[in-house]
């Protein structure tokens, strides 16, 4: 569980994050939506502690971040995993090579223990008979489930997404949806996605916070979001005639 109490953020004279208060819940898929420079972003690199905010508090599991030490904060960043906008995969290694970089880079297993924790996350994540591969050899699908398989292979408490499905066709989006979202459940991670995607919004929302203008304008759940009069969420999500007619179905079904 992630909670963020109050969270400012300024750069120069511009508000980017205005007083931002909401509970990221473990074990559910936590989506960020808003349009562009809404403080989405911000909001992500301020959980990551790339950004330093200017007031508020960010609490992972009733630690207070500004409040630990260095070594605590390392620690604390050994718990994290991220899968990049564009899967961030190393060209000149291999898929299996990716996948265990976390593991040589922060714990002291063996590269047998390392072989074993790799095999187990390739095959959660259904990259049989991958690993030997470059990046350069496999789908733009199946970089995402390396990404994934490599955000995930150091048992994080808290997974964080950026635009998962980024240049990916609709059908292979679902399937990386569904497979956050199981790994979410399954491992009872925080999951916290910035998305841009309104069919992920709809396919696995199980907790979506929607900013504008730097302020928390609406949260709830995907179902919720159908139901919500909220007009600036309206006009955000059910911009196109196809999510308006879901939503006029989903009314209608549910009167």
């Amino acid at each position: 569980m992630i909670e963020v109490k109050n969270l400012k953020k300024t750069f120069g004279t511009q508000k980017i994050l205005n007083g931002i208060s909401t509970l990221f819940e473990a074990g559910k898929t936590n989506l960020i939506i808003g349009q562009s420079g809404s403080g989405k972003t911000v909001l992500l690199k301020s959980l990551l502690g790339i950004h330093s905010p200017d007031s508020g508090i960010i609490c992972f599991d009733g630690r207070v971040y500004s409040d630990l030490s260095n070594d605590e904060k390392r620690t604390l960043r050994t718990e994290i995993g991220m899968v990049f906008q564009g899967s961030a995969l190393f060209d000149s290694m291999t898929v299996e090579e990716n996948i265990g970089f976390p593991l040589k880079m922060f714990t002291n297993k063996t590269p047998q223990e390392i072989k074993e924790r790799v095999d187990f996350v390739i095959n959660r994540v259904d990259l049989i008979d991958a690993n030997d591969k470059k990046p350069s050899e496999i789908s733009g699908g199946m970089q995402k489930r390396v990404a994934i398989a490599r955000a995930i292979v150091n048992n994080p408490k808290y997974l964080f997404c950026d635009e998962p499905n980024s240049g990916l066709d609709p059908k292979t989006a679902i399937i990386i949806d569904n497979l956050i979202k199981e790994i979410t459940e399954e491992y009872n991670i925080t999951t916290v996605i910035n998305t841009h995607d309104m069919n992920s919004v709809m396919e696995i929302g199980q907790k979506i916070i929607f900013l504008k203008n730097g302020k928390l304008a609406w949260e709830g759940t995907k179902e919720e979001i159908f139901k919500t009069d909220n007009e600036a969420v309206i006009d955000f999500v059910y911009s196109s005639e196809l999510f308006k007619k879901v939503r006029k179905m989903y009314l209608d079904d549910n009167a």
